[in-house]
């Protein structure tokens, strides 16, 4: 089988020294990876005068597979979101954020197993419509949801459930008040779960969701929800396995997928031997399950779960007082 070719982008901040870690690590497992590495974020803006240069999306266009560090978007001054352009560039509609329970990482929960899809595309992170009137004083943005971009996302949650032998999704919504946007999703959802009989579906409220989420997180299984929705809870649910520092993400589309570590890129302990790689790690392993190389996920997963676990080599978010090369070097250890 040929070289499988993966765009790489470092990104800004701790994204050069976890991205080193988690390519360490996939080489170890023998994923036999061609790596084309690309800028973005103010990395590329220092070096090309862009955030986003056209080299880097002709890279991902082509090897429609990429693993990207967390990126930093200038504060004001007219820049939009990268990650929200490359979302909408590529098509990414659906954003796929598991939590997985890890025993060391001093989480208060001990058994969950969330994954929650979020509408990546639509709602509120539309764009549309947002302005400021002259003197200041008012403010308006429009939440766009379409028929199409909710049965997809549904479709998609429900596909993922069965795959992945899941009993139950649930749609979160606030069609009570937002009877045009969110009472279509809704409506959309309800009829996609028809389709999927052995699958139990549910629909809630998305605050009653983030009371029962924080008071008993067992009873949800996938959540599916639209776009701003998606990003409170899955920093919510983030929170009940130990941070942001153990959540990956991956933004699928048709023809192209992104995977990273939903965090921020830290600007004030880059490149001193502190970061925590383990949600890149994560994030790379979804790559893999996407690739159809489950085996070598498997293998990954389990020695970042040892290597946790054990709690002698890991980072100080986790409790511990090793660097990122220190975990990294533990965890090749165990491949």
């Amino acid at each position: 089988m040929s070289q499988r070719n993966i765009t790489v982008i470092p990104g800004d901040g701790i994204g050069p020294d976890i991205i080193e870690a988690t390519l360490k690590v996939l080489d170890k497992a023998g994923c036999d990876f061609n790596y084309e590495f690309a800028d973005a974020g103010l990395t590329a803006l220092e070096k090309h005068g862009e955030l986003l240069p056209q080299k880097t999306l002709n890279l991902i266009e082509k090897n429609r597979v990429t693993l990207k560090g967390p990126l930093t978007t200038p504060i004001g001054e007219g820049f939009t979101s990268i990650n929200v352009t490359l979302r909408k560039k590529f098509n990414l509609y659906a954003n796929v954020r598991p939590v997985l329970s890890l025993k060391g990482t001093q989480a208060r929960y001990d058994d969950i197993d969330i994954i929650t899809i979020r509408e990546n595309t639509e709602g509120m992170y539309s764009g549309a419509g947002q302005r400021v009137t002259n003197d200041g004083e008012t403010a308006e943005a429009m939440s766009i949801i379409t028929r199409e971009g909710a049965e997809r996302i549904a479709t998609f949650a429900y596909e993922l459930a069965r795959k992945e032998g899941r009993k139950k999704v649930t749609a979160v919504h606030k069609a009570n008040i937002m009877k045009s946007t969110s009472g279509l999703f809704l409506k959309v959802a309800r009829e996609v779960g028809e389709r999927y009989p052995d699958i139990q579906s549910e629909e809630m409220i998305v605050d009653a969701t983030c009371m029962k989420l924080v008071m008993d997180p067992s009873q949800f299984d996938v959540i599916v929800t639209t776009n701003l929705f998606g990003d409170i809870l899955s920093d919510l649910c983030a929170g009940l396995v130990g941070g942001l520092g153990m959540a990956p993400g991956a933004n699928i589309g048709k023809d192209a997928a992104i995977f990273e570590a939903v965090h921020g890129s830290a600007p004030d302990i880059a490149g001193q031997n502190l970061a925590n790689p383990t949600a890149l790690l994560l994030g790379a392993i979804q790559m893999l399950e996407y690739l159809g190389m489950s085996d070598k996920a498997g293998r990954i997963r389990d020695a970042v779960r040892d290597t946790i676990a054990e709690g002698d080599h890991v980072t100080r978010d986790l409790g511990g007082e090793s660097g990122t090369n220190e975990f990294t070097d533990a965890i090749l250890a165990r491949l």
